[in-house]
């Protein structure tokens, strides 16, 4: 590679008839595969659907010819020789598919100059040491085994704690806004999936069915059809809009092996999920009263980076990709685009990137160290009301189908809780962390005052373990902070004689000699109003 910089060859681009493609790249078995794709206009070269014939073309530098669509940079001198680095070789299906062979990859990268290079390599190793999947099991969140299957993750009690926390935060402000909670089942008959128009656009993305005593099954993939059902339930009043119903709900989706990737994406989810009805006069409101919920949260986790992204369809895959109604697609995708524009919201729109049944603003955000995550979504919906005959009664005495907002403020638990992982680097906030004050005896002789400690705190709600075990103070102190526990009380001689004790913080900061009831006012107060600091 160092070669071809140093030649400094130019990159010469033609393109070519498919023919004269097959003919240069006769020995290729998969550059053919991607030539015929080209040329019968289906596909490109990533294996994505198109609806205008490709072009084929080729670079050249030097003696070397690929068929590439480009661009590329004048000439190979323009790439920095010492701004380069390869970075790692792995495993990867052809096209993604595990059908398919399995090829191997190698991953480089390329920058501007040498600080440039050594910025993102140190941004990189930082990126591993917080990554959700090493950390998940060093902190005993969570787990994934074999036995289970693949996608399917094990919380373990820790990371029980959290999900519950994160479903006590969304529930307490999801009752401020007026959300009433439902539950539903995991499975459901064929026929409501078959209405609600997911099994024509969303098979693919499902369990197969099971069937039993002669009816045909299918486990949830989504939550949406059966709060439908729900909210058809009875006969409604416009008066009674905007009708809200939530539920943490537990979906199963058959992602592809090849795409799983620790939390991030999985099998098994547990959604945040909600479904507004309203009118068409009440969608502005109620669509930025979702985007308000979004702020609330991203103030909440310190997410100061983040970035709206309105998700639109594609005009000739209606039908294919999306339900088959474009007066509806253009006029909805429009009260979105007002609705966001009015409440000063910025976004960037993205063809072809929509739900089936409607368009969407997908949220993308980053973490403490600049990775990038699709967190939430907030869906219209037009298809699926008028599918499931879904009305209500209007000012006028007349059935008219309402809207729908499908949205999720926090995605789901398994996404969340890795972008939190990852984005706090392991260090909770107080009121998030699964154990929140570990009391750490000097020797065993203080074993009963550590106890009494302990029940303090744990009276007052604090989630406090002691550790009464055989091991020196400071490999108690040690193994605390490799569990990034907020908060280490040790407790000595002086601690029982005063009934006091000395703090220690995860982050270095110390304070001896404090009184047990000031520092359960301290933490108390630290967890009810879910401070980011120490």
């Amino acid at each position: 590679m160092r070669q071809i910089i140093g030649g400094k060859h130019d990159f010469a681009y033609r393109e070519v008839s498919a023919g004269d493609a097959r003919r240069l790249f006769a020995d290729q078995p998969y550059k053919l595969e991607l030539i015929d794709g080209l040329d019968e206009g289906e596909i490109d070269e990533y294996g994505n659907e198109v609806t205008e014939k490709p072009v084929i073309s080729t670079y050249k530098h030097d003696t070397f010819e690929d068929l590439c669509r480009g661009p590329h940079v004048e000439h190979t001198g323009k790439i920095v020789a010492d701004a380069f680095r390869l970075l790692s070789v792995a495993g990867a299906y052809w096209r993604g598919d595990e059908k398919n062979a399995m090829l191997q990859r190698i991953y480089g990268t390329a920058w501007r100059n040498r600080k440039e290079l050594r910025s993102y390599l140190d941004q990189m190793e930082e990126a591993r040491k917080r990554d959700h999947r090493k950390l998940g099991r060093e902190l005993e969140i969570f787990i994934f085994e074999d036995e289970v299957g693949p996608g399917l993750p094990l919380w373990l009690p820790r990371g029980s704690v959290i999900i519950e926390e994160l479903e006590r935060l969304a529930k307490e402000t999801e009752e401020a806004a007026g959300y009433e909670r439902v539950r539903t089942p995991h499975l459901t008959k064929e026929d409501l999936f078959l209405r609600s128009g997911h099994l024509d656009f969303y098979k693919d993305s499902m369990y197969p069915p099971m069937e039993m005593e002669g009816v045909t099954y299918y486990v949830k993939p989504m939550n949406c059809p059966m709060h439908h059902k729900i909210f058809g339930s009875k006969l409604r009043s416009y008066r009674e809009l905007p009708v809200r119903l939530a539920e943490y709900g537990t979906c199963y989706r058959y992602e592809q092996s090849g795409e799983l990737f620790g939390l991030m994406r999985v099998r098994s989810m547990q959604m945040n999920d909600a479904h507004i009805y309203c009118s068409e006069e009440q969608f502005a409101a109620e669509f930025m009263r979702v985007v308000d919920l979004y702020k609330i949260y991203f103030d909440l986790f310190d997410i100061d980076r983040y970035v709206m992204r309105l998700s639109t369809h594609h005009p000739k895959k209606l039908g294919q990709k999306y339900v088959d109604n474009s007066s509806l697609w253009q006029k909805t995708e429009e009260m979105v685009r007002r609705a966001m524009t009015e409440g000063n919201v910025p976004f960037v729109e993205e063809p072809d990137e929509a739900a089936f049944y409607g368009p969407k603003i997908d949220v993308q955000i980053w973490s403490a160290i600049g990775r990038e995550f699709t967190l939430a979504t907030n869906q219209v919906d037009f298809a699926q009301p008028e599918r499931l005959d879904l009305s209500y009664i209007n000012a006028a005495g007349e059935r008219e189908i309402p809207l729908c907002i499908h949205r999720a403020p926090l995605g789901t638990h398994e996404r969340t809780i890795g972008f939190l992982i990852e984005h706090y680097g392991g260090n909770f906030p107080v009121w998030l962390s699964p154990e929140q004050v570990r009391v750490i005896p000097v020797t065993s002789s203080h074993n009963d005052y550590a106890a009494q400690v302990e029940e303090r705190l744990a009276g007052a709600g604090v989630r406090v373990a002691s550790d009464l075990g055989s091991d020196r103070m400071n490999n108690k102190i040690r193994q605390a902070q490799n569990m990034k526990v907020p908060y280490m009380l040790i407790v000595g001689d002086r601690e029982v004689e005063e009934e006091t004790v000395s703090l220690r913080k995860r982050d270095g900061a110390r304070q001896n000699g404090m009184p047990v009831g000031a520092f359960v006012e301290l933490v108390t107060e630290c967890v009810a109003s879910r401070a980011q600091t120490l």
